[in-house]
């Protein structure tokens, strides 16, 4: 039995509740990026109050984190096809939590820049890793849809986070936002550590000590039969050789690299700066922490909407959809910036249309690579996608002390959506033509 029979098993059986369980591991880990982000964003006011800082050193702060994130998806992501992916998952783990707690002792701005740097790589080396296992446990039938509910951990992560700092940093400080999003790492990285198990592919082809009978408890646990012998590894290029290059550097990857790089651009101006935007404009603090909690309450409708969705229809056109209504919301929402009431509905609605996108991202990303370098794949697109978030918060800041209005930045942000739609419309039309290696 090969490789591509266990795939098999897994593509058109049954969704255990083992698979169900480990998928819902990785949608809380995901929760993580999402509380981080808001964390940041909701503690900016108070930050820059408490240290005298510019807009362009608070966007500094914001991007920090993002860095992080890129280096982590970057180097992490290919260390788990090598290691393990478990075993990079928890360690991201330890580290996202590590950087969390130490920066509620963040003495000026260095320390806090470099301590948001050390959060973001423990999350950008979890969330590659975490989508890749989600894509191998679902079976083909609901594969989109898990995807698009993993991608549903984002929103409710900074929903629930965006809601506990509200309440928590008026009375103990912007200190306790990252006390909370500590203690919720921790928490989570224990139910990783009992319930996510290890990559099937990884067993397979990396050959770790007990492999086989690892893999025989996860198909038993899935109600498989067991094996004898491992299976003889797919014909799919290693990471040990230049294959993996030739696979990955294809017209398709490029284009799905300047989608990511587009969509989360636009997608962390909006959350990392739209608190601070709204209070600029004219809003009051609180309500400009609203109208953020609001763009993250709105997202787990429209990770969830994708989700369900995704289960009928073709993901690259609810992807292509999202994109360009989210690029028609964010000139909206510059409009209305300074309206509470239309600012607030609009804020909701972006909130459903952009996270339907983003969560369409980690849907269309891992199926167009193999398994053997799909965490490399995956972490490659996200990480050149948290450049362009790194950029976006660093950019705004600068145009926020060159005198640009919130509702200039909105406008601008609209262009990358629509930049990402056209790179999208490209992959779906001519699929075949743009697998060609470079």
């Amino acid at each position: 039995m090969n490789n591509d029979n266990i795939q098999q098993r897994v593509a058109h059986g049954p969704l255990t509740s083992f698979q169900l369980t480990a998928i819902a591991v990785c949608i809380g880990l995901n929760m993580l990026d999402g509380f981080d982000i808001l964390a940041m964003s909701f503690s900016a006011s108070g930050v820059k109050a408490a240290w005298g800082l510019q807009n362009s050193q608070l966007g500094a702060l914001l991007s920090a984190g993002l860095v992080g994130m890129a280096l982590g998806s970057l180097f992490l992501a290919p260390c788990a096809d090598r290691w393990g992916r478990r075993r990079i998952i928890l360690l991201s783990g330890v580290i996202a939590g590590l950087g969390m707690l130490l920066s509620t002792a963040a003495r000026g701005f260095a320390d806090l820049l470099v301590l948001r740097a050390l959060t973001g790589i423990g999350i950008g080396g979890t969330i590659a890793s975490v989508a890749v296992v989600v894509s191998e446990y679902a079976p083909d039938r609901w594969r989109s849809t898990a995807l698009a509910a993993y991608a549903t951990g984002y929103p409710v992560g900074a929903t629930i986070g965006g809601a506990l700092t509200a309440v928590a940093i008026p009375r103990y400080g912007w200190r306790s936002a990252f006390a909370i999003g500590g203690a919720m790492t921790l928490a989570l990285l224990f139910v990783a550590w009992r319930r996510l198990p290890e990559s099937l592919d990884f067993l397979i082809t990396r050959r770790p000590p007990e492999a086989l009978r690892r893999l025989n408890a996860l198909l038993e646990r899935m109600g498989s039969p067991a094996l004898s012998v491992l299976p003889e590894p797919a014909g799919a290029p290693g990471l040990g050789d230049g294959g993996s290059l030739r696979v990955l550097l294809t017209g398709r990857t490029l284009l799905l690299w300047l989608t990511f790089f587009c969509t989360m651009a636009s997608f962390y101006f909006m959350v990392s700066w739209t608190p601070r935007l709204l209070n600029a404009a004219g809003l009051t603090a609180a309500q400009g922490l609203t109208g953020g909690v609001l763009l993250n309450l709105g997202g787990i409708a429209g990770c969830g909407g994708f989700a369900v969705a995704a289960a009928r229809a073709d993901a690259h056109r609810l992807l292509l959809g999202s994109l360009v209504a989210s690029a028609l919301l964010i000139v909206a929402f510059g409009v209305a910036v300074h309206r509470l009431d239309l600012a607030l509905w609009t804020a909701l609605l972006l909130g459903v249309l952009s996270n339907a996108a983003m969560s369409g991202l980690y849907a269309v990303g891992p199926p167009l690579y193999p398994t053997a370098v799909r965490a490399t794949g995956m972490g490659s697109a996200v990480g050149i996608g948290r450049l362009g978030a790194i950029l976006a918060p660093l950019a705004s800041g600068a145009l926020l002390d060159h005198g640009w209005a919130p509702a200039q930045l909105y406008y601008l942000f609209s262009g990358p959506f629509v930049i990402a739609a056209i790179a999208m419309l490209v992959i779906g039309r001519a699929p075949s033509r743009l697998t060609t290696a470079l």
